[in-house]
Protein backbone atom coordinates (compact mmCIF):
# COMPACT_ATOMS: atom_id res chain seq x y z
CA UNK A 1 0.00 0.00 0.00
CA UNK A 2 1.66 3.29 -1.10
CA UNK A 3 2.24 6.22 1.35
CA UNK A 4 0.17 8.59 2.27
CA UNK A 5 1.92 11.99 1.64
CA UNK A 6 2.71 13.96 4.40
CA UNK A 7 0.92 17.04 3.90
CA UNK A 8 -2.60 14.81 3.90
CA UNK A 9 -1.41 12.94 6.73
CA UNK A 10 -1.00 16.02 8.67
CA UNK A 11 -4.41 17.54 7.16
CA UNK A 12 -2.62 20.68 5.99
CA UNK A 13 -4.63 23.56 4.70
CA UNK A 14 -4.22 26.27 2.31
CA UNK A 15 -6.18 29.59 3.05
CA UNK A 16 -6.36 32.06 0.70
CA UNK A 17 -7.67 36.24 0.86
CA UNK A 18 -8.94 37.00 -2.64
CA UNK A 19 -8.07 39.89 -3.57
CA UNK A 20 -8.06 41.47 -7.71
CA UNK A 21 -4.43 42.17 -7.38
CA UNK A 22 -3.07 40.37 -4.80
CA UNK A 23 -4.06 37.26 -3.24
CA UNK A 24 -3.00 36.62 0.12
CA UNK A 25 -1.81 32.90 1.34
CA UNK A 26 -1.59 31.23 4.89
CA UNK A 27 -0.74 27.61 5.72
CA UNK A 28 -1.96 25.61 8.64
CA UNK A 29 -2.68 22.45 10.74
CA UNK A 30 -5.73 21.74 12.28
CA UNK A 31 -4.53 19.51 14.72
CA UNK A 32 -2.31 22.16 16.00
CA UNK A 33 -4.91 24.96 15.26
CA UNK A 34 -1.95 27.13 13.83
CA UNK A 35 -1.66 28.80 10.80
CA UNK A 36 1.29 31.11 9.72
CA UNK A 37 1.33 33.62 6.48
CA UNK A 38 2.99 32.77 3.25
CA UNK A 39 4.15 35.22 0.27
CA UNK A 40 1.31 36.74 -1.51
CA UNK A 41 0.22 35.00 -5.00
CA UNK A 42 0.51 37.97 -7.41
CA UNK A 43 -1.01 37.62 -10.85
CA UNK A 44 -3.50 39.42 -12.99
CA UNK A 45 -5.37 37.32 -14.56
CA UNK A 46 -6.52 33.32 -13.58
CA UNK A 47 -4.34 31.41 -15.31
CA UNK A 48 -1.45 32.99 -13.97
CA UNK A 49 -3.03 32.67 -10.40
CA UNK A 50 -3.83 28.91 -11.04
CA UNK A 51 0.14 28.22 -12.34
CA UNK A 52 1.29 30.10 -8.89
CA UNK A 53 -1.23 28.60 -6.70
CA UNK A 54 -0.27 25.06 -8.45
CA UNK A 55 3.46 25.75 -7.12
CA UNK A 56 2.21 26.04 -3.71
CA UNK A 57 0.08 22.79 -3.85
CA UNK A 58 3.17 20.91 -4.82
CA UNK A 59 4.56 22.28 -2.29
CA UNK A 60 2.52 22.10 0.66
CA UNK A 61 0.54 18.65 -0.47
CA UNK A 62 -2.88 20.61 1.32
CA UNK A 63 -5.93 18.65 1.70
CA UNK A 64 -8.19 21.25 1.41
CA UNK A 65 -8.50 25.10 0.77
CA UNK A 66 -10.06 27.91 3.24
CA UNK A 67 -11.17 30.97 0.74
CA UNK A 68 -12.34 33.95 2.77
CA UNK A 69 -15.67 34.98 1.79
CA UNK A 70 -16.29 39.08 1.76
CA UNK A 71 -19.60 39.55 2.87
CA UNK A 72 -21.11 43.83 3.40
CA UNK A 73 -21.76 44.89 6.79
CA UNK A 74 -25.21 43.28 6.49
CA UNK A 75 -24.04 39.81 5.55
CA UNK A 76 -25.38 40.87 1.64
CA UNK A 77 -23.24 39.28 -0.99
CA UNK A 78 -21.72 41.73 -3.44
CA UNK A 79 -19.22 41.89 -6.55
CA UNK A 80 -16.24 40.36 -4.27
CA UNK A 81 -18.40 37.94 -3.25
CA UNK A 82 -19.17 36.37 -6.08
CA UNK A 83 -15.27 36.93 -7.32
CA UNK A 84 -14.14 34.87 -4.25
CA UNK A 85 -16.77 32.35 -4.99
CA UNK A 86 -15.67 31.95 -8.55
CA UNK A 87 -11.91 31.85 -7.40
CA UNK A 88 -13.30 28.86 -4.74
CA UNK A 89 -14.88 26.96 -7.69
CA UNK A 90 -11.63 27.35 -9.22
CA UNK A 91 -9.46 25.88 -6.97
CA UNK A 92 -11.86 22.91 -6.66
CA UNK A 93 -12.10 22.44 -10.27
CA UNK A 94 -8.40 22.36 -10.80
CA UNK A 95 -7.27 20.79 -7.44
CA UNK A 96 -10.26 18.22 -7.03
CA UNK A 97 -9.70 19.28 -3.46
CA UNK A 98 -12.68 20.33 -0.86
CA UNK A 99 -12.59 23.91 -0.39
CA UNK A 100 -14.14 26.14 2.76
CA UNK A 101 -15.45 29.32 2.79
CA UNK A 102 -15.25 31.43 5.51
CA UNK A 103 -16.86 34.53 6.56
CA UNK A 104 -14.33 37.48 6.15
CA UNK A 105 -15.92 40.79 6.76
CA UNK A 106 -13.82 42.16 9.72
CA UNK A 107 -10.77 40.34 8.44
CA UNK A 108 -8.58 43.43 7.02
CA UNK A 109 -9.32 45.73 9.98
CA UNK A 110 -8.55 43.22 12.62
CA UNK A 111 -5.01 42.65 10.81
CA UNK A 112 -4.32 46.20 10.95
CA UNK A 113 -5.04 46.34 14.50
CA UNK A 114 -2.97 43.27 15.12
CA UNK A 115 -0.28 44.77 13.33
CA UNK A 116 -0.64 48.21 15.50
CA UNK A 117 -0.17 46.32 18.17
CA UNK A 118 2.94 44.27 17.50
CA UNK A 119 4.58 46.97 15.38
CA UNK A 120 3.25 50.39 16.10
CA UNK A 121 1.28 52.68 14.23
CA UNK A 122 4.17 53.84 11.47
CA UNK A 123 5.53 50.10 10.65
CA UNK A 124 1.82 48.81 10.46
CA UNK A 125 0.75 51.67 8.06
CA UNK A 126 3.74 50.40 5.96
CA UNK A 127 3.06 46.92 6.38
CA UNK A 128 -0.83 47.85 5.25
CA UNK A 129 0.53 49.20 2.37
CA UNK A 130 2.55 46.30 1.15
CA UNK A 131 2.05 42.74 0.47
CA UNK A 132 1.88 41.61 4.33
CA UNK A 133 -1.79 42.46 5.05
CA UNK A 134 -3.27 40.17 2.76
CA UNK A 135 -1.48 37.54 3.43
CA UNK A 136 -2.08 38.28 7.27
CA UNK A 137 -5.88 38.34 6.10
CA UNK A 138 -5.37 34.71 5.21
CA UNK A 139 -3.66 33.82 8.14
CA UNK A 140 -6.58 35.42 9.90
CA UNK A 141 -9.59 33.54 8.08
CA UNK A 142 -7.48 30.13 8.59
CA UNK A 143 -7.47 30.77 12.26
CA UNK A 144 -11.54 31.55 12.50
CA UNK A 145 -12.24 28.42 9.95
CA UNK A 146 -10.31 26.17 12.82
CA UNK A 147 -12.19 28.09 16.18
CA UNK A 148 -15.34 27.46 14.43
CA UNK A 149 -15.08 23.79 13.61
CA UNK A 150 -14.22 23.51 17.48
CA UNK A 151 -17.12 25.63 18.82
Amino acid sequence: MPEQAIGKAAGTILAFDFGLQRIGVAVGEPELGTAHPLLAVVAQNAPGRLTAIGLLVKRWNPAQFVVGRPLGEDGAPHEMTRRAERFARQLNGRFRLPVALVDERYSSVEVESRMRVAYGSRKAAALSRGKALDSHAAQLVLEQYFNERTA
